[in-house]
């Protein structure tokens, strides 16, 4: 790794040679000027973030000593709240306020709709994330277990008539006709501004008229019908030469929703980078992005094709004028938290720099291309998710730094603007505090229930063993989290200004439970929920169709708030007297997700993937998933629950299935990768054997239970063989 010298910093070459020859040119800032102020804020403000990574350090202990001289005595709530005042993990809340950020994006502010999460380092992923903006109906039921029954190989014409009843059902609930409904419809014309739709020679018209937005064509034979409820749009195509057009009774061939209104490009939690390479292929993918330059050469049915970013859609007014609805999903962009250093940047101590902060610095620079062209924000703001971050203090110094990046950028005070993942404890117990630190740049809360489990295990990991993973959703502190995420999003005023958002359905091959159980969020008061992929985004953008989610807020504000008392209820099992099978059952099924992601972020650097879990169910896997599975085996080792040779059995018996399941799977065998490497070949030699290992035993005093810190030593020890 060469690095050159500038400024008191050392910078990796391809980095450094990635800012002034790729990034800088277009943005009117002067290489030397960048550099100069940019190491000045470096090290003015790396101090300050360390010295928040030791505080919670410092807190972490108070609480951990608090739980064993209480060991063996039930846990008097009032005594630990007060506990918790005191020791400033809970800050006092001051005055009501309402937050004041200006020029959003009408996707975060006023549009309620599915959010894609795709790593940035894969071009392909982030194209077709950016692109999901608009999905095919037909295509997303045809392709999933919405529609029972398999597909076959072949086109199944009953599997696709099932398809077009389900989607006429769903018109008739979400665009009902006046005298008819959508079954028996024959053709559809456009007439004095209004859509006329003919069953058996009789006229029919929408209910509401207004849902009438636009087409495309001729008014008497138009091949396109824009349609618009809650906000989101359906675009009804219509073509009798298509294959499903010509045996159609109203000659509709698609229907396309729009989808993913938004995606989060992902710097984080799904990707593994880490040193200066790794980081300059992420930043060069935000950068295409940002630019809208960005391709990927594909391959489809033994066809090459490039893939770009998707134009704009063009459609006709009902008056006659041009519609252009934007093409393409807003993107933010998912920076890392403040924990993790990075070596692309050596600082003048021989430290490296504070990730989050190069991160902040770099995203904000790329994004300066958009301003002018306006391809993803059009009020020119640029959209970065901060997570992991513990309470006030922590978001206040993500402020000071995105003040500091728009002074050495000659950028507009709050054009970046900040999303608060709340998925650390001591900021969901002081969320309002935290909301208030960034009232003018705020745009989005998320629970993120993953990341937030394995802290809530990590903080109260001395109070005793913790109950079963799956038992995990249903407890109260949990439910009391995720209604507390909405209550004072909705208190601090961020409807029709903000988004308040809800977690990842993980399992992405099951989009018929997904259909049954995600539409809670819309109703929980959520304008947005994460999505594992552009057909999950079109099918869940049904739910949004179906619920108003600012009427459902403005209910939500009448109801009572949730409960602190609640969240705070640590989810220990208090009396365990559960079986052998059961412990070890537990514990397979948390080293099956353990190893099977670890594996693939070691030895090929894959951040984010669908993983078989002990079932052979896929499920979506990153470090949120490792971290909550770690911590719960590392906190039952802890207390007894299981030894150190019966998790270290278990974690061989699973590592031979893991091996298993790898052997054949083709994503160690495409290009630029080598084939699949055993675990139980050599497990004292295997790196990725022992680092899932190291999580496991070294998890009770990694940094908040973090995995990051272990995944990144052991992943820069692999790329250095």
């Amino acid at each position: 790794m060469s690095y050159i010298k500038n400024h008191n910093l050392q910078i990796n070459s391809i980095l450094y040679e990635f800012i002034n020859k790729e990034v800088l040119p277009g943005t009117n800032i002067e290489s030397d000027d960048f550099w100069n102020k940019f190491e000045k804020v470096v090290h003015q403000l790396s101090p300050i973030n360390k010295s928040l990574i030791q505080k919670r350090e410092e807190i972490q202990k108070k609480i951990d000593e608090w739980h064993k001289n209480r060991k063996g005595k039930d846990l008097d709530k009032e005594e630990y709240t007060e506990f918790l005042k005191s020791i400033s993990y809970i800050v006092e809340e001051k005055e009501e306020f309402n937050i004041e950020t200006s020029n959003v994006d009408q996707e975060i502010a006023s549009i309620a709709g599915p959010q894609l999460v795709v790593p940035v380092d894969n071009a392909r992923y982030a194209l077709n994330a950016a692109n999901a903006r608009w999905g095919s109906l037909y295509d997303a039921l045809y392709g999933t277990d919405v529609i029972p029954g398999d597909k076959g190989k072949n086109f199944n014409e009953d599997r696709a008539k099932k398809v077009i009843a389900y989607v006429r059902n769903f018109l008739d609930e979400v665009a009902p006709l006046a005298d008819t409904n959508w079954k028996k419809i024959t053709d559809i014309k456009v007439k004095d501004k209004d859509l006329v739709f003919l069953s058996d020679k009789n006229e029919s018209y929408l209910k509401n008229k207004n849902q009438f937005i636009g087409f495309n064509g001729e008014k008497d034979k138009p091949n396109s019908i824009l349609i618009k409820n809650n906000n989101l749009h359906i675009d009804i195509l219509i073509d009798p030469n298509n294959v499903i057009g010509k045996s159609d009774k109203a000659s509709i061939s698609n229907i396309i929703l729009e989808s993913a209104l938004s995606t989060i490009i992902d710097n984080e939690d799904s990707v593994a980078a880490v040193d200066g390479e790794d980081k300059v292929k992420c930043y060069r993918n935000w950068l295409g992005l940002m630019k809208g330059n960005l391709t990927a050469n594909m391959e489809k049915n033994e066809k090459k094709f490039i893939r770009k970013l998707n134009p704009n859609r063009e459609y006709i007014s009902k008056e006659g004028s041009k519609i252009s609805l934007h093409g393409r999903a807003l993107l933010l962009n998912r920076n890392v938290g403040h924990l993790m250093t990075n070596p692309a940047i050596i600082l003048k101590d021989g430290s490296e720099i504070p990730e989050g902060i190069m991160d902040a610095f770099i995203s904000t620079l790329c994004a300066l291309h958009d301003f002018k062209n306006k391809n993803n924000s059009r009020t020119g703001s640029v959209y970065i998710v901060k997570p992991k971050m513990h309470g006030p203090e922590e978001v206040a110094f993500t402020n000071k730094l995105f003040e500091k990046v728009e002074e050495v950028l000659g950028i507009k005070k709050y054009s970046i603007k900040v999303g608060i993942m709340d998925e650390e404890r001591r900021t969901t117990v002081n969320l309002k505090e935290c909301i208030r630190q960034v009232k003018n740049r705020i745009v989005f809360i998320n629970t993120g229930f993953l990341d937030r489990t394995g802290d809530e295990m990590h903080t109260s990991f001395e109070a005793g063993p913790m109950i079963f993973k799956g038992d995990m959703k249903k407890s109260k502190w949990l439910n009391a989290y995720e209604d507390w995420n909405v209550d004072i999003g909705l208190e601090c005023g961020f409807s029709g200004k903000a988004q308040i958002g809800k977690g990842m359905w993980a399992m992405p091959d099951q989009m018929a439970n997904m259909m049954e159980q995600k539409i809670g969020h819309p109703k929980s008061g959520a304008n947005c929920a994460w999505v594992p992929s552009p057909t999950a985004a079109t099918l869940h953008s049904i739910h949004y169709h179906k619920v108003n989610v600012f009427n459902e807020q403005n209910k939500i504000k009448l109801k009572n708030k949730a409960r602190l008392e609640d969240i705070l209820d640590i989810p220990k099992a208090d009396r365990p007297n559960w079986s052998i099978q059961d412990i070890n059952r537990e514990l397979e099924n948390n080293a099956q997700g353990i190893l099977g992601y670890v594996v693939r972020w070691i030895d090929q650097g894959i951040g984010c993937s669908k993983v078989p879990d002990i079932n052979n169910v896929g499920l979506m896997e990153d470090r949120a998933t490792l971290r909550i599975s770690s911590q719960h085996m590392a906190n039952w080792l802890h207390h007894g629950i299981c030894t150190k040779d019966q998790v270290m059995s278990v974690m061989k018996k699973m590592a031979k299935i893991v091996d298993k399941q790898n052997e054949n799977d083709p994503a160690y065998f495409r290009s630029g990768r080598s084939g699949y490497k055993k675990m139980s070949d050599d497990f004292e030699n295997s790196i990725a054997f022992t680092t899932a290992c190291d999580l496991v035993f070294k998890g009770r005093v990694q940094p908040s239970g973090y995995t990051e810190p272990l995944l990144h030593e052991k992943r820069l020890k692999r790329k250095s063989i």
